[in-house]
Formats: structure tokens, sequence, C-alpha cells
């Protein structure tokens, strides 16, 4: 996983605002449509917490003693919302359909790959 490639990809996505949240939730919400229910019924406070993760989590990608704090917060923060094992497929399949979207004609299988990739943090437990 090449870190630098995945901040300059995100900034490239994040370029388009709220409409990659929008995208996104619209892209999670045809693959899965009972996971609806557990949004509230205005998603727009929901885009802004969506965009503002990600950014943290790219930010810090390249940043363990960052990074796993956060993640674990977030983690528990969604257990407490009712997510369970077998939302993170759909999850991970809209936020790679979102990426590609956004991404353009930049998006490629090595692009994929490094969002992908495990991260060394993520080896480690």
């Amino acid at each position: 996983m090449d870190p630098q490639k995945l901040k300059d990809n995100f900034a490239l996505v994040a370029t388009n605002g709220l409409d990659v949240a929008e995208y996104f939730y619209a892209d999670l919400f045809a693959r899965d449509p009972q996971l609806r229910r557990m949004f509230p019924a205005s998603m727009a406070k929901q885009h802004e917490v969506l965009i503002a993760a990600l950014s943290q989590i790219v930010s810090t990608v390249d940043d363990p003693d960052a990074l796993v704090p956060f993640l674990t917060d977030l983690g528990r923060r969604h257990h407490g919302f009712g997510v369970v094992a077998e939302h993170y497929a759909p999850v991970g399949a809209s936020l790679l359909a979102t990426l590609a979207h956004f991404s353009g004609p930049e998006w490629n299988a090595d692009l994929e790959r490094d969002w992908t990739a495990p991260t060394a943090s993520s080896r480690r437990s």
C-alpha cells in the first residue's frame, strides 16, 4: 500500500464535496436496503460525518499512533449503533464504487489494490 497514492486519490475524490457522501449512501442503500433504517431520515449531517471520518482516516493512514485510536473509537461507536460484521462487506464495496466513480480515469487496478490492502497496523492486531 502506498499511503501517498491514497492521499492523492482521496484529494481528487474530495473535490466533489458532499456529492461523494450522497453517492456512497445511495450505492450502499441500493446494495443493502435494510441498512437504510439505521440512519436518520435527513442524511445531511451524516454526509458531513462520513467525509470528515474518511478525511481523518486517509490523512493518518501512515501514522498508526493516530489512526488506530481513531479507528478503535469509530468501531466502538458504530457497534453502539448496531453495526455488525456482515455490514462491512457492503460498506467496503460501496466505498470502492464511490472512489472509482469520483476518480474517473485515474482509477485502476493498482489504485484499487492500494485501497484494499491492509495497513501495517491492521496486520499487527
